[in-house]
């Protein structure tokens, strides 16, 4: 039985051809392939020539950029962090980025950069070749539509929101009500908090008095586990027979499911409609919360779409008379 070294120290340098070959990945060879057979890199590479700058440094080349996005998706990594160093750490992932094994892949500094130079239309654009590539593989069929959608925690605390009429913090905000009630200027915060803890009136936050310093899109809501947050809402319309995404859209988080399925549903039509003309979206399913008159008015009987969505239980019986029968 061998005895494991207590100390190691690394060599100095060591030939590429010393190294071990990475382990091959079926899946990430076979994507690499199909990307290859749409030319991926080459029309990301001309559509985003306008946001780099002919000289200085070279930046990461998008096509590396959006299979990291693809390694984050399919390995379930959420921060931009956690990608760079997962494709680090593998052989593999390293081999389908194109980086060799004496090569270090980019880090995460240089992956956050390149998602703020590169505007909304890059990513779009990459996400229509994707759909190109899976609609001439027999991977889209696009004939029944899922929708669903989940909250997304803002990257903003509520501690950080202000008045929108006069930029008072939320310690501003209490100092005045403070002084209002009992007369008193310049509480302490121990005094504050106890204020605030005890008061009965004014504790709702309205979206429509209050927002983000830092991030002005985000919107105050409650989200799954029931913790109140700045969220926003992320909405996905899926080819139910292949599992494809075809939208994926972000919402104000405060928008509700009957507010949004339409556009969603339009979004995905439009996808198709630009990628493979010939799909065309007959059916939508979706959960009870997406229910209501509207909803299935506008998909049945303007979009001419046949839906599957479940009514929920009422409290009281529905009443009809105002309706038409369509």
């Amino acid at each position: 039985m061998g005895l494991g070294k207590r100390e190691h120290q690394q060599s100095f340098w060591v030939a590429a051809d010393k190294l071990c070959n990475a382990p091959r990945n079926a899946f990430y060879d076979r994507l690499n392939q199909l990307l290859d057979e749409v030319k991926f890199d080459e029309q990301l590479e001309e559509a985003v020539e306008p946001y780099y700058e002919k000289s200085g440094r070279k930046g990461i080349a998008p096509g590396t950029y959006f299979r990291m996005i693809f390694i984050g998706y399919f390995e379930d990594i959420s921060s931009q962090r956690g990608i760079a160093w997962r494709c680090a750490d593998s052989r593999s992932l390293a081999k389908f980025l194109g980086f060799g094994p004496d090569e270090a892949t980019p880090e995460h500094s240089t992956l956050s950069l390149t998602r703020e130079r590169l505007p909304m239309e890059v990513h779009r654009f990459a996400f229509e070749l994707i759909l190109k590539a899976t609609a001439e593989n027999g991977l889209l069929k696009g004939k029944t539509l899922g929708v669903d959608a989940t909250d997304l925690e803002a990257n903003a605390s509520l501690k950080s929101i202000v008045r929108k009429d006069n930029g008072d913090d939320w310690q501003a905000y209490l100092r005045k009500l403070y002084f209002e009630e009992t007369g008193k200027d310049n509480p302490s915060d121990e005094e504050l908090r106890r204020f605030d803890k005890g008061r009965k009136s004014k504790k709702k936050v309205s979206n429509d008095e209050w927002e983000s310093a830092t991030d002005p899109d985000s919107r105050i809501g409650k989200m799954k586990d029931g913790r109140f947050h700045l969220k926003y809402k992320a909405e996905n319309a899926v080819d139910l027979e292949t599992q494809v995404i075809v939208s994926a859209e972000v919402y104000y988080g405060n928008r509700g499911d009957t507010h949004t399925i339409e556009d969603t549903v339009n979004s995905a039509k439009t996808h198709l409609r630009e990628t493979c003309p010939e799909k065309e979206v007959q059916e939508v399913v979706a959960d009870k919360g997406y229910h209501s008159e509207h909803v299935l008015d506008v998909l049945q009987n303007e979009s001419d779409l046949r839906t599957y969505i479940p009514e929920p239980d009422r409290k009281y019986q529905r009443t009809w008379t105002d309706k038409s029968p369509q």
